[in-house]
């Protein structure tokens, strides 16, 4: 065959979709993860280690809720896992209103707030259990 014969362009193209991933995009165009996913790739490449019962407050400015499921705190090699109590009342939109109490540090006996986002009203507290830290794993280094 010619080496621009339609057929050859053709089997191209289609070869490129299926490498690039969208033969059959439709089916698959940008699926929200659900929240055992999405915690699956925050954790992606990570370690758990030791619960802790307290943890910086300061980490509290790179928190990310996974809704209905968990909190993460931190960003960086080490993060911390909080699977509250009534985390079903979690909404990924919340805004998390955290009162700290004597030792300056947010930790396992403390409850955090939850306000939401769009009115502003509260909706309702998660008690929190021992933080989890997952830190990530240097491939590098052996």
């Amino acid at each position: 065959m010619p080496k621009n014969h339609p057929n050859t362009l053709l089997s191209r193209a289609v070869l490129a979709a299926a490498l690039t991933g969208l033969v059959g995009a439709p089916a698959i165009a940008a699926p929200r993860l659900t929240p055992q996913q999405e915690l699956a790739k925050a954790l992606e490449g990570r370690v758990a280690g030791k619960p802790v019962d307290c943890i910086d407050p300061r980490m509290n400015n790179q928190t990310r809720i996974i809704d209905r499921t968990a909190i993460i705190y931190g960003s960086g090699r080490t993060v911390y896992l909080q699977v509250p109590d009534n985390a079903s009342n979690l909404r990924d939109d919340d805004v998390l209103v955290t009162e700290l109490r004597g030792s300056g540090q947010l930790c396992s006996i403390d409850t955090v707030k939850l306000r939401s986002n769009s009115g502003g009203f509260y909706r309702g507290f998660v008690g929190l259990k021992p933080f989890v830290p997952y830190t990530r794993v240097d491939h590098g280094h052996h």
